[in-house]
């Protein structure tokens, strides 16, 4: 048993084990996909493979599509190399459900793989090809929010930006100038319209990709190395549309355990790949059940009946409702609060937190208690639906191997939109106020104590990467376990004024005090957090 064409033509086999497969003729489909393609994806990653993949296969198999999908990688190329070509673009998905079952599915949705790489002639004329064909509706993107960045935190250009405005569209290094640089050969055959559907989970993904391209739209311009008029075309939504998108679905690492299910089963080539880039990869993924992509219903060129597949098409205002709804208040807040606990208390699995009856009581208080009353109901998905979900099904999953060191990572880029927003709500209604908030303060203290890099226990543990890490660190260098209360209020009150991080100054806001002195508590000595959880 292979995953690959041939591989999975013995479908009795396959279905014998207890797999879906590709209900459609392959052949005829991907005939009709190179002929007129009609969404290409960019970033090759789990998400994409779990999630966009299964959905355009389970419209295949439903008749309601009769064309499949092109993917592209633009920053690891070896992910099509070694993995998606040596597979015919078949993989497999393992969705993990709470109740212990698992589902497996051989997804064939893919029909084309390439490299977005402007050396390589073959592919790169093959992306040219695709994005002058009047039949391409949507161009797709999970590339991660570091993708759409032209400049890294200290405010200089990322690698290629400063080459690629000079040099043009013929051909560009950077990320974002190559799509873009594809985006120009659309223009210049017709102006045809398009949609650029950033599906990342960030907010208001679609002005961080419109900006982006707008730059080096502009820029083009100005030095006089693209085609007149270019900017005007990103610029006329009856031609180019940047829709928000909201889409949750957690897709961890490809897991030892999963690779061993399968490989029970008879796979074989399962082993997985580590780039040189350091990206893990592997003919398989492992995905939660549950899934939501909430899709702001912009495309000039028409689109897809997705909707057939569970997504939601709406408004803008709609898709922030209900992006704020998960960001800020019914989920990422409570992964953040049981990222930084869960370091500090040696765990190391999300799921395993849930059965600390500690944890569980405060992740309860920060969702239904403090983030639920200020959700605003976007309509289309309850909050309280959608919060019962996350904390009885989502994060207790025993099967989502998801880690607290994981979700870690990138706290510093987090806390300002997962927390300061509900604050900010508090201060602005006269029926709530700050001083009832308990548990959000408690994350922010409990962020500090985790920088200090040591546990509850007293032993030192490694820090997720954050691209402020460095900064950050700093305010609670001199401050020692078991030390001076006072000192460790000093220490960090200059970067408790900082919006940037916070979303608000806690001074302004009226929580500083509750920081410092919870913080306070919790480097007191060892295992001052489980006291300080336990008496919460």
């Amino acid at each position: 048993m292979k995953l690959t064409v041939e591989g999975i033509k013995n479908t009795s086999e396959w279905k014998a084990k207890g797999y879906s497969l590709p209900e459609f003729d392959r052949e005829k489909v991907e005939k009709a996909t190179k002929a007129n393609p009609f969404w290409i994806h960019f970033g090759a990653g789990n998400i994409f493979r779990a999630f966009q993949a299964n959905v355009v296969q389970e419209l295949l198999n439903k008749g309601v599509l009769d064309r499949g999908l092109v993917v592209a990688e633009g920053y690891d190329y070896e992910i099509i190399e070694k993995m998606y070509r040596p597979h015919d673009n078949i993989g497999a998905l393992v969705t993990l459900k709470a109740s212990g079952s698992v589902e497996k599915t051989v997804v064939g949705s893919i029909m084309e793989s390439l490299t977005a790489d402007s050396s390589n002639e073959k592919d790169w004329e093959r992306l040219r090809e695709i994005f002058r064909n009047p039949s391409l509706q949507m161009v797709t993107f999970t590339i991660t929010e570091k993708g759409y960045l032209l400049k890294n935190a200290a405010g200089v250009f990322m690698p290629g930006v400063e080459d690629d405005f000079a040099s043009g569209p013929a051909s560009p290094k950077s990320y974002i100038g190559k799509v873009v640089s594809l985006l120009h050969e659309r223009f210049a055959n017709g102006a045809l319209p398009v949609a650029m559907v950033s599906m990342d989970n960030c907010s208001h993904n679609g002005d961080k990709l419109k900006s982006a391209v707008h730059e080096f739209a502009g820029e083009w311009e100005k030095r006089g190395v693209c085609k007149p008029g270019f900017l005007d075309y990103v610029n006329d939504s009856s031609k180019v549309t940047f829709p928000w998108t909201m889409i949750d679905k957690i897709t961890p690492r490809p897991d030892s355990k999963i690779e061993k299910i399968l490989s029970d089963d008879g796979i074989e080539q399962l082993e997985p790949v580590i780039t040189a880039k350091k990206t893990y990869v592997a003919p398989f993924v492992n995905a939660e059940e549950c899934q939501y992509l909430v899709i702001e219903d912009a495309f000039p060129n028409g689109r897809p009946e997705l909707e057939k597949a569970g997504l939601y098409f709406t408004d803008r205002a709609t898709v922030d409702k209900v992006e704020k709804m998960k960001v800020c208040t019914c989920l990422n807040p409570l992964h953040t609060f049981l990222a930084v606990s869960g370091c500090l208390l040696g765990y190391t699995l999300i799921a395993d937190e849930m059965k600390d009856a500690d944890l569980l009581r405060l992740v309860k208080k920060l969702g239904y208690e403090e983030g639920l009353p200020v959700v605003v109901d976007p309509g289309i998905i309850k909050p309280r639906d959608f919060i019962d979900e996350v904390v009885n099904v989502r994060i207790p999953n025993p099967f989502m191997p998801d880690t607290p060191q994981r979700i870690a990572c990138d706290t510093s880029q987090k806390l300002s939109i997962r927390f300061g927003e509900t604050i900010k709500r508090y201060m602005e209604r006269s029926d709530l106020t700050v001083e009832k908030l308990d548990v959000i303060p408690l994350v922010f203290a409990l962020w500090l104590r985790y920088l200090m890099g040591i546990d509850d226990n007293g032993n030192a543990f490694e820090l997720s990467p954050d691209p402020l890490l460095d900064d950050v660190r700093k305010y609670v260098a001199d401050v020692k376990l078991g030390g001076d209360g006072e000192t460790a209020c000093k220490a960090i009150d200059p970067l408790l004024h900082k919006k940037e991080i916070f979303g608000v100054d806690l001074e302004e806001a009226g929580l500083a005090g509750k920081v410092k002195v919870y913080f306070t508590m919790l480097s007191a000595g060892k295992g001052t957090v489980r006291s300080m959880l336990n008496s919460l």
